[in-house]
C-alpha cells in the first residue's frame, strides 16, 4: 500500500522541565519531581483526542556532569509509570545531553537535537509517522517553541509559567498561564 494512504498521528509534544515537572534547575532526582498542575488533566484530554504524547526535552545537566544518563533514564521510568498510573501514558521521551559551550567531554558538541533545533521532533516525525500540521507543541521557553517552528508544528504554545525573557514576537505563538488554557487547543 502508498504511504500516501497511510493515517497519519498527530502528536501533543511536552518539553519536561517547567511543563511537566516543577523547574528547579536539573532536576534529576525522583524527590524533586514535582509536577505541573493540570497535567495529567492535559494529557489524558490529549490522548481521549488521539494525540500521541512525545516529550522533547534538552538535558544539558547530563552534558555538564551535574548528573549521568542513569539518572535521567531512571527519572524518567519513574515520570512515565506515574502517568501510566492514572491512564495518561507517554508514549516516548527524546532527550539531548549536548551543549556546545557547557558540555564536557564526549557531551561538548553541537547537536540538532538541542532546542531550538528541530531534531528530536523530527525524529518523532519520522517514528511516529506525524502530521506536524495537526500537532502541538508546549514548551516553556522561547527555544521550545522555535523548534516547533522549525519542524512545522502548527500549534506552538509557550506556557508561561515563570519569569520568562527574550520573546520573539516575529513568530506566531499562543501563551497561555496554566496547562487547562491548552485544551481548546486539542
Amino acid at each position: 500500500m502508498s504511504n500516501q494512504f497511510v493515517k497519519k498521528n498527530k502528536a501533543l509534544f511536552l518539553d519536561r522541565d517547567g511543563v511537566i515537572n516543577k523547574d528547579y534547575g536539573y532536576v534529576y532526582q525522583i524527590n524533586k519531581f514535582d509536577l505541573i498542575d493540570n497535567i495529567k488533566i492535559l494529557i489524558k484530554a490529549a490522548k481521549a483526542k488521539g494525540y500521541k504524547i512525545i516529550v522533547v526535552t534538552n538535558q544539558a545537566g547530563i552534558g555538564r556532569g551535574f548528573f549521568s544518563e542513569d539518572d535521567f533514564e531512571n527519572l524518567t521510568n519513574y515520570m512515565k509509570d506515574l502517568f501510566l498510573k492514572d491512564k495518561c501514558a507517554i508514549d516516548a521521551v527524546y532527550y539531548c545531553p549536548y551543549h556546545s559551550t557547557e558540555g564536557v567531554g564526549k557531551y561538548l558538541k553541537n547537536s540538532n537535537d538541542r532546542k531550538p533545533n528541530p531534531g528530536m521532533l523530527i525524529k518523532a516525525k519520522k517514528k511516529f509517522n506525524l502530521d506536524m500540521n495537526k500537532s502541538i507543541l508546549i514548551g516553556d521557553k522561547f527555544s521550545d517553541i522555535e523548534a516547533g517552528i522549525k519542524s512545522s508544528v502548527k500549534t506552538n504554545i509557550l506556557f508561561k509559567n515563570n519569569n520568562i525573557k527574550n520573546i520573539n514576537k516575529s513568530y506566531e505563538f499562543i501563551e497561555i498561564n496554566c496547562l487547562t488554557e491548552a485544551l481548546k487547543y486539542l
